[in-house]
């Protein structure tokens, strides 16, 4: 895997600064690309590997830390440069030297998180598709939310599952899901605020000086709630950034019950990604779902 000669190049070439590479370290903690620091002159980045078809996926998320950027609100690693080499694609980052939760800031989080989801669009959606994992995401503008998470999200991923073998009870439900996605959106009408759009507890982090990170984006324009909701799957975050949060950006009630609407978008990619062990969560979601529909 002969990529870091065109790597070295592309990065002495865009910072305008001679880059050597002397030293290369693995890092670990991913599942869908190799992940390396290396370190030369006095300079170090951050390092994704994929195939050459993981190139579309790369420019995506550079476009995506960009735009969290542009937001001014929270801190994302900045793309130095991104480029395909025979069978592989790579994405060149800023490193930034991560310290211990333990002197975290989740009261920061909280608030720069609100802040961002105050930075918006006219439309839901954003200019250009990326993935959710490896999955594809499906990004067209739009100015209807229902409509936008029925066809994008939720549909999309019902499409997969039946495409990946997953009939029966699921597709029953998700049917009659889908007909009634409108009713739990009676009397409140989300704007289109900058996403993160695969928030999880794996993908923020903190500087040694306890700066709050975000990294590994899905970006899109959408239901703030949708990147709330996702904080709560696969370990959660700090109650202390639930409460600042709150401060600065009430929720409306209606969130707990479409948390799970906004959730199941995740565990329907999960079951398209990781098989059958999500299978029966998805369906006790969208049972608890249309439990709530009157």
């Amino acid at each position: 895997m002969d990529v870091w000669p065109e790597i070295t190049q592309r990065i002495t070439a865009v910072t305008g600064q001679f880059f050597r590479i002397e030293t290369i370290d693995a890092v670990g903690g991913g599942c869908i690309n190799q992940a390396c620091c290396i370190a030369g002159n006095g300079q170090r980045f951050f390092v994704k590997i994929n195939s050459a078809d993981g190139w579309d996926m790369f420019a995506a998320e550079a476009e995506g830390l960009e735009e969290i950027h542009r937001s001014d609100t929270l801190r994302v690693p900045r793309p130095v440069c991104w480029g395909r080499h025979e069978s592989h694609a790579w994405l060149v980052l800023e490193y930034l030297d991560l310290g211990a939760r333990s002197a975290s800031n989740p009261d920061a989080l909280g608030c720069g998180l609100a802040a961002m989801h105050q930075f918006r669009s006219n439309q839901f959606g954003w200019s250009r598709n990326n993935t959710i994992g490896s999955t594809p995401q499906i990004n067209t503008r739009s100015d209807d939310w229902v409509s936008f998470w029925r066809t994008h999200r939720l549909g999309f991923q019902l499409h997969l599952a039946l495409e990946n073998g997953y009939r029966g009870q699921l597709q029953q439900l998700g049917e009659r899901l889908l007909e009634n996605v409108g009713q739990f959106f009676t009397g409140y009408k989300p704007f289109p605020s900058l996403l993160h759009g695969d928030l999880w507890y794996g993908n923020y982090a903190y500087t040694r000086e306890g700066e709050s990170v975000l990294f590994d984006p899905a970006v899109y324009y959408g239901d703030r709630e949708a990147d709330l909701a996702m904080t709560e799957l696969f370990g959660g975050f700090p109650e202390r950034f639930y409460s600042a949060y709150q401060h600065e950006y009430q929720l409306d009630s209606g969130y707990n019950i479409r948390k799970v609407l906004y959730n199941l978008y995740h565990i329907l990619n999960h079951l398209n990604l990781f098989g059958s062990g999500y299978r029966r969560q998805a369906e006790q979601m969208m049972i608890y779902l249309l439990a709530e529909i009157r």
